[in-house]
């Protein structure tokens, strides 16, 4: 495995946007044949469940992108803090339908928006690494220096981690190098790392823990 610093900004964006679009194909999928249906005069009996999946699938739509803005965007990059209630709220619609349960064992209060940023990332990677269902249980507290500590533990049946998701998370590139999954990785341990803080991986035969440190916050910027 080699040190990654030749990954330009270009680069990582568009893997990046390569994440985020995978994720909406699905829902955007369902929806081109919901209306496919309905534009059927010969399956008036199928309308009902096209109307169904459209609403599902636009609210699924909804939920990954808004998600996603805290997550990749500069929704996340602006300095400031976000309560943990908010990240609760996001993550809620967004894994509704996933088969892993998420457990949150975090105190009311509040976590700076590098801190949410990472933790959103580790919540996304933490279900994907459970296919058959499980629980995901997520801690979060800020330290007194404006940083926080971020654990996510993945435990259920089956799961995985790609060995190549251990070295992105420190900054290493995966053998073959990066696509639009195994940059995510990178890039929360990257905000980590920018903040002053780390983040790692760690599998075992029944538990996946993703952790991070993050340093201290920076001021929100007045609007222009």
């Amino acid at each position: 495995m080699t040190q990654i610093a030749d990954l330009s900004a270009t680069d990582l964006a568009a893997l990046l946007c390569s994440r985020v679009c995978h994720d909406i194909a699905g829902p955007t999928s369902a929806m081109g044949a919901a209306l496919s249906v309905l534009d059927d005069e010969g399956a008036e009996d199928m309308r009902d469940d096209a109307i169904a999946l459209l609403r599902t699938g636009a609210g699924q739509i909804r939920a990954k992108l808004e998600y996603a803005r805290v997550c990749f965007g500069a929704a996340g990059s602006r300095g400031g803090d976000m309560a943990i209630s908010e990240i609760k709220a996001l993550a809620g619609p967004m894994f509704d339908d996933a088969r892993p349960e998420l457990s949150w064992k975090t105190e009311a209060g509040e976590i700076s928006k590098t801190a949410a940023r990472v933790l959103l990332n580790l919540v996304w990677l933490a279900v994907e690494t459970l296919p058959r269902g499980g629980v995901v249980t997520i801690e979060a507290a800020a330290s007194a220096d404006g940083g926080a500590r971020l654990r996510v533990v993945a435990t259920g049946p089956r799961l995985r981690l790609d060995e190549g998701y251990i070295a992105a998370f420190k900054g290493d590139a995966p053998e073959g190098g990066f696509d639009g999954r195994s940059v995510q990785p990178y890039f929360a341990g990257l905000i980590a790392r920018e903040s002053g803080g780390r983040a790692e991986a760690g599998m075992t035969d029944d538990r996946i823990e993703l952790a991070a440190l993050t340093g201290p916050s920076r001021p929100a910027q007045a609007a222009e």
